[in-house]
């Protein structure tokens, strides 16, 4: 059984509490079958489409880097990178932790994208000094996306996972899920 979750900002992507912080929202409390797993993981102050699985070694099949599955966010940053700063997103080899970037694709979005209210929402003035970015990447190191874009002077305010393969879970309000079809599996290994 493979899951698709619109998971909400502030959910830690586990099942058990952190007893540091007893008070810390898991996916525990989003009524998930308790014998799934996430498949990767998207840190608590992401949101977006996190898949779960009980079936062993699909992670492995799945999210390997040597498998370069694609995964597309939107990233609201603070402030408006010139084409420039779009060029070092895409073209690889920012250094992260020791670790070298590969190529991505990476835009500026004209448009405010259509995405759900975070709650809390970013901070007002930033806010409206941000700009939006859509981001592919086929590698997943911690924290990447935030610390791409921070390493270009562009920190990321927001990051939402909209797509995993060719597929999104537009459908899903946040906290949401739903066990995925047979055709909606076939589309999460498609280039």
């Amino acid at each position: 059984m493979i899951i698709i979750l619109n998971k909400p900002y502030g959910v830690l992507s586990q099942f058990n509490q952190n007893p540091d912080y007893p008070d810390q929202k898991t996916l525990a409390d989003l009524d998930l079958p308790p014998q799934t797993m996430p498949v990767g993981r998207l840190d608590m102050d992401s949101e977006g489409l996190l898949l779960l699985s009980d079936e062993k070694g699909f992670e492995e099949s799945f999210i390997h880097p040597k498998h370069g599955h694609r995964r597309t966010y939107l990233v609201q940053v603070d402030g408006t990178p010139k084409h420039s700063v779009i060029e070092m997103l895409r073209s690889g080899g920012i250094e992260i932790r020791g670790h070298r970037t590969k190529k991505c694709r990476a835009s500026l979005l004209k448009e405010v994208p259509n995405v759900l209210d975070r709650v809390p929402p970013v901070g007002a003035a930033q806010a409206e000094r941000s700009a939006w970015l859509s981001m592919e990447l086929t590698e997943g190191k911690n924290r990447q996306v935030r610390r791409m874009t921070a390493k270009v002077g562009f920190p990321t305010l927001r990051l939402i996972r909209q797509k995993i393969g060719n597929f999104e879970a537009a459908d899903l309000k946040l906290g949401e899920w739903r066990v995925i079809s047979e055709s909606e599996r076939a589309q999460l290994f498609e280039s």
